[in-house]
């Protein structure tokens, strides 16, 4: 008996849903964070900018304008530099820009000459205690200053240096321990071999600081000027505090005897404080790539 064969049923598999890939999950996620970010970086420049964008046109108003206008108001005239010659003459910045100028160029001198030789004695020498001099240098920047400032106020009478100019110089001068630091790390990356092929050809140790350390050191010493320039520049509490003489008023102190004539004059105070920003400001923008490559450079070995 013959008889056709059927094959059997082949089994067939259950389908299955494959379950949604979060992809889509992800990118909501994202582009709800990239919402976020940018929204907090507005709400960050708004607290910031506002303060200056309100002292700014202030600075452009009349009295009766400031008294009838509100502070978010642009002045009438964006070339009204009434208030601007007032402070500048009667509010004594003249005389302050004069004396932020002296105790600014000689305290960054005196900075970076100090800080260069003790940064090559210290990473050139080898001494007994050198670690612990390393040590004790980041220990000081621990510290808080406000602690020592009996000592410091002492020691300055002792040398009959205070309500003089030299008083807010040695203390910008023989404090800065973060520029040491970054010397420091600048050193390092100088390699030893120059040292000692200059002092092959009969260089002595100085001459191979000022000839070839102190040129190499270029980037460090713009660093240093930058930041400690500004720090000067912006300092109260020591010209305060060691200069109380009117003719001895640098920018901040004289800005801040402002509440005595000008006391209800705000449109002039907005002015003298325009005249204060603006340099910073201007320093800050020109030179800000040689503050984050300076701090970058010496970073890393």
């Amino acid at each position: 008996m013959t008889g056709t064969l059927t094959p059997a049923p082949t089994p067939t598999r259950p389908t299955t849903v494959p379950p949604a890939r979060p992809h889509r999950r992800r990118a909501d996620l994202g582009w709800i964070a990239t919402v976020l970010k940018y929204a907090a970086l507005v709400i960050a420049c708004l607290f910031a900018l506002l303060p200056i964008v309100t002292i700014f046109a202030l600075a452009f108003k009349t009295p009766e304008e400031y008294r009838t206008t509100g502070p978010l108001d642009p002045p009438s005239n964006w070339f009204n530099l009434d208030n601007f010659v007032i402070a500048f003459t009667q509010g004594g910045m003249l005389t302050g820009f004069v004396n932020t100028a002296i105790i600014l160029v000689v305290s960054i001198t005196g900075t970076i000459l100090i800080g260069t030789m003790t940064a090559y004695a210290v990473d050139r020498f080898r001494f007994r205690g050198r670690a612990l001099v390393t040590g004790v240098f980041l220990l000081a920047t621990l510290v808080p200053s406000i602690t020592t400032q009996v000592a410091t106020f002492q020691v300055i009478s002792a040398l009959d240096l205070f309500n003089t100019r030299w008083a807010a110089i040695v203390l910008f001068t023989g404090t800065d321990i973060i520029a040491i630091y970054i010397f420091l790390q600048f050193m390092q990356n100088i390699p030893v071999a120059l040292d000692e092929a200059a002092m092959i050809d009969g260089a002595n140790r100085f001459t191979v600081y000022w000839r070839i350390i102190l040129p190499l050191l270029k980037p460090a010493i713009a660093t240093v000027v930058i930041i400690k320039g500004i720090a000067v520049y912006n300092e109260f509490y020591i010209p305060f505090l060691y200069m109380p003489s009117r003719d001895l008023g640098v920018i901040s102190t004289s800005l801040f005897r402002f509440m005595g004539p000008f006391g209800s004059q705000w449109e002039v105070i907005a002015a003298g404080t325009i005249l204060v920003i603006v340099p910073t400001l201007l320093a800050f923008l020109f030179l800000q790539r040689f503050i984050y490559n300076g701090l970058t450079s010496g970073a890393t070995k």
